[in-house]
């Protein structure tokens, strides 16, 4: 299973790359792996903000949809469009071409309660 040092997580497996103040967020390999073949990312259009741990969306499998919890709070810079004609590349890139949304994060102290990679791979129990 692939966890990257340089990110953050969430506990409902959520990631954060962050470079100065623009996170782009997208879900961990371990939950692209539970929920399996992704066939849908709903998240609105007109999206302006996301509120940290609240629902900013959902992503939808075969066999089940899951909520796409914010792991900062911030204003939407871009969407990843490419998800639109391609959701399976959340199941193949998790962590590149398979991001979801890029936000400014309005305060860089809340990465502070995200999760370390390691801290991560303990709450997995690897």
């Amino acid at each position: 299973m692939n966890i990257p040092e340089n990110l953050k997580y969430t506990k409902d497996h959520e990631w954060i790359k962050v470079e100065g103040k623009v996170g782009t967020v997208g879900i961990t390999d371990f939950a692209q792996g539970e929920l399996g073949d992704i066939v849908y990312v709903d998240i609105a259009p007109d999206i302006a903000e996301i509120t940290s741990g609240e629902s900013f969306g959902t992503i939808e499998a075969v066999k089940t949809v899951s909520d796409l919890y914010a792991p900062v709070t911030g204003k939407v810079l871009e969407l990843n469009t490419k998800l639109n004609d391609e959701p399976q590349l959340v199941n193949t890139d998790p962590y590149s071409s398979g991001w979801i949304i890029k936000v400014e994060i309005a305060d860089l102290s809340q990465l502070n309660d995200l999760l370390s990679a390691e801290d991560y791979k303990a709450q997995l129990g690897h």
